[in-house]
């Protein structure tokens, strides 16, 4: 269990120190933005409270004083809680009422490092063994200390989720809105740890042996860290891993529509505007390319195809009729695209051809729904041709 402890520690500590060195990257152009200055701020109470932690793993005594390394790493979640709402406060709100709030939590923070500092000598803290202070050992004034440090801990989780629920939906910006929702799954998963943690202190104090659910509050407190790691940062790497992940969409989309797209070529070579080459430096251009000229090769088709066949979905084995009505669309399509391939190499125009019309009459002014259409469509494409 102890090595789950430790990972788990080394998880959350690694996240913070990560999310740190990650803003202070970014000093030179933020430095006069006082958010900026508070995030700061925020992290460097959140690193210092998991270096206290690794003090305190290695050493009874920080200074010489017994225990001391506790005290601070308690003192300095207290003040990366107050920090972390004051930042909430100014994401969501105007700058006064932020301020407002502000000196509120910075009091609140005061008085319950204070009332911390003062419990922890109350209670002989410096002379106390250090496992004391993870299970509170029955002695009051020590149990007294740990759930005070406790509620200071979960008070905060619950009103940030409060307010970034409502916050997110109000928010304009997208990098915000995510941030304000990460920030309130973490402050969920860190009320869990609250939570694992006071019944790892009443159970111990009781004298109850709960086992290995001891490692929940571990786990939930890396789970949570990471979160909110991520959430005070993401508002800087979120909108290029948005388009990094659009460029991959797009990518993919540009790979599907190829076997189509070939075929279309090499049945009508007029369609390109440009001659085909693997570079995707510039995807966007090359997917409406792309797009464009599927949908010329397919103009080009239609004196050849025959509207009495791929109606049913042929050849797919009724997994189009399976689907539901737009997959059997997609297979029709894409068996007439076929059929209508062979009629061209062979000269046979049918009788009932589609010289007017378009694809079902779908909305061509919508590139977004046209790439997820044509994606479709090339897919049973491909699995028509892997039928052959």
């Amino acid at each position: 269990m102890n090595t789950i402890k430790t990972l788990c520690f080394v998880i959350a500590a690694l996240s913070s120190y990560a999310a740190l060195v990650y803003r202070l990257l970014q000093v030179g152009r933020s430095w006069r933005d006082s958010t900026y200055r508070t995030l700061l701020i925020t992290l460097l109470f959140q690193c210092l409270t998991f270096t206290m932690g690794a003090v305190a793993m290695g050493s009874e005594r920080f200074l010489g004083v017994g225990n001391l390394a506790i005290l601070v790493m308690h003192l300095s979640a207290v003040a990366f809680c107050v920090s972390a709402q004051i930042i909430l406060l100014r994401w969501a709100t105007g700058s006064e009422e932020s301020a407002r709030g502000a000196r509120y939590w910075l009091i609140t923070g005061i008085a319950l490092n204070a009332l911390l500092t003062a419990l922890f000598f109350i209670a002989d803290g410096p002379g106390r063994p250090a496992e004391d202070f993870n299970t509170g050992s029955g002695r009051p004034l020590i149990l007294t200390y740990l759930l005070v440090f406790m509620v200071s801990q979960a008070v905060p989780c619950v009103t940030i989720l409060s307010q970034c629920v409502p916050y997110a939906r109000m928010a304009s910006k997208t990098s915000l809105r995510q941030a304000l929702r990460m920030l309130s799954v973490a402050a969920v998963i860190l009320f869990l740890y609250c939570l694992a943690r006071v019944v790892n202190i009443l159970t111990a104090a009781g004298g109850l042996d709960i086992g290995a659910w001891t490692l929940a509050a571990s786990v939930f407190s890396a789970l949570g860290i990471a979160t909110l790691s991520l959430a005070l940062t993401i508002s800087s790497w979120g909108p290029s891993a948005t388009r990094l992940l659009e460029w991959a969409h797009g990518y993919r989309s540009y790979r599907a529509l190829y076997p189509l797209w070939r075929d279309l070529y090499e049945s009508s070579p007029d369609i390109v505007l440009e001659p085909p080459g693997a570079a995707v430096s510039d995807l966007d251009y090359r997917l409406h390319r792309r797009v464009i000229e599927i949908r010329d090769g397919w103009r080009e088709l239609r004196p050849y195809i025959d509207r009495t066949t791929g109606g049913d979905g042929e050849g797919d084995g009724g997994a189009g009729v399976r689907g539901g009505e737009e997959s059997r669309q997609a297979f029709a399509e894409a068996a007439q695209i076929k059929q209508a391939l062979h009629a061209k190499r062979t000269g046979t125009i049918p009788d009932d051809n589609a010289d007017t019309g378009d694809f079902e009459d779908r909305d061509t002014d919508n590139f977004t729904a046209e790439v997820v259409w044509l994606t479709k469509v090339a897919a049973a494409y491909r699995k028509l041709d892997n039928a052959r």
